[in-house]
């Protein structure tokens, strides 16, 4: 299917939850830790788990393991955003399930994922530690950014949790955040980024190459007949990219070795105007191993142009030659 043409709209999306060993669903659930191991515990939303948020998790990671403890992130679903403000929610960069095995993929033992419902959001800031020992009693540090909030209202900030957190054996370590071409990192600022195609800069922001998964729908097969045959993804997240064509690795969804592309998300205005975006992916090279029912990984590597109508399947056809050449270049 070339740039610009529908197809099936079915969305299955995979949730690869299986490779985490120990994922909570509440912080009651997580009492189970082991009560002969020290825990520590990373805080935070995590939307990305970039480069800032990195600097919390690893400081986690490395002490749990030098001192034979457990680490463990605490994060939170939904948004709170859609507690205190439903009509506008913020728009996430990674699904919760892509989240947890992010964190699980840098070494945390365990992932806790607590409900932002109106009764976590009522404890007040003075009763997080004490809430936080009862359920999880081997507490012994907790690692956040500088400008963590926390409790109703969102009073308490690093300095009330530090001297709270010391009326109960527990140690505060607080992250600074990190600065990249004079800015700091964070969630917001690549989110802004992925709205204005920024892609260079996102995946700079996030550490490695934006990604997202999704499985291969059956399409027309109108590009093969224009010579650009191409993999059909609906798209599934709630923070959408720049509409556009894209340098892009494709590869199974179990991680095996990536294929150059090229792709198109886009509603298909040559074609048809689209109320719901899809990505149209053409490999580069070799034949074609994915077809149909193939859960794939797709990582966005680099922006080539805005998506754009053409005036008929030979403007479409040469347009398409083009961002196939710019994207070779790109690889080379």
């Amino acid at each position: 299917m070339p740039w610009g043409e529908a197809g099936n709209d079915a969305l299955s999306f995979h949730n690869p939850l299986s490779s985490v060993s120990q994922l909570f669903h509440g912080i009651a659930a997580a009492s189970v830790l082991p009560a002969d191991r020290p825990l520590h515990l990373a805080v935070g939303m995590f939307d990305g788990v970039h480069i800032g948020h990195r600097a919390v998790l690893d400081a986690a990671v490395l002490a749990a393991r030098r001192t034979g403890g457990v680490s463990a992130a605490l994060t939170f679903s939904p948004h709170p955003s859609h507690l205190f403000r439903p009509e506008d929610p913020v728009r996430l960069i990674m699904e919760d399930s892509a989240k947890i095995v992010a964190l699980h993929g840098l070494g945390m033992d365990a992932v806790i994922v607590q409900p932002f419902d109106p009764a976590f959001a009522a404890i007040e800031a003075e009763e997080l530690i004490p809430h936080l020992r009862r359920h999880l009693p081997r507490l012994a540090a907790i690692y956040v950014g500088e400008n963590w909030r926390f409790g109703r209202g969102r009073r308490g900030d690093i300095q009330m949790l530090v001297t709270e957190a010391r009326k109960h054996g527990v140690h505060v370590v607080s992250a600074p955040r990190i600065n990249q071409d004079g800015e700091p990192i964070s969630s917001t600022r690549i989110r802004a980024a992925l709205a204005d195609g920024r892609i260079d800069e996102v995946n700079t922001l996030l550490g490695s190459a934006y990604a997202t998964v999704g499985v291969v729908t059956p399409g027309k097969r109108l590009g093969r007949t224009i010579g650009f045959p191409t993999l059909n993804l609906p798209w599934g997240g709630t923070l959408a990219p720049r509409l556009g064509v894209y340098v892009a690795r494709i590869s199974s969804a179990d991680g095996a070795e990536g294929r150059p592309a090229v792709m198109n998300f886009g509603l298909r205005p040559t074609v048809e105007q689209s109320t719901a975006p899809r990505l149209e992916i053409h490999l580069l090279g070799e034949a074609c191993p994915f077809g149909p029912g193939d859960r794939l990984r797709v990582e966005w590597l680099h922006f080539l142009r805005p998506e754009r109508a053409f005036a008929g399947v030979d403007e479409l056809r040469a347009a398409i030659a083009a961002d196939r050449d710019a994207a070779v270049a790109w690889f080379a």
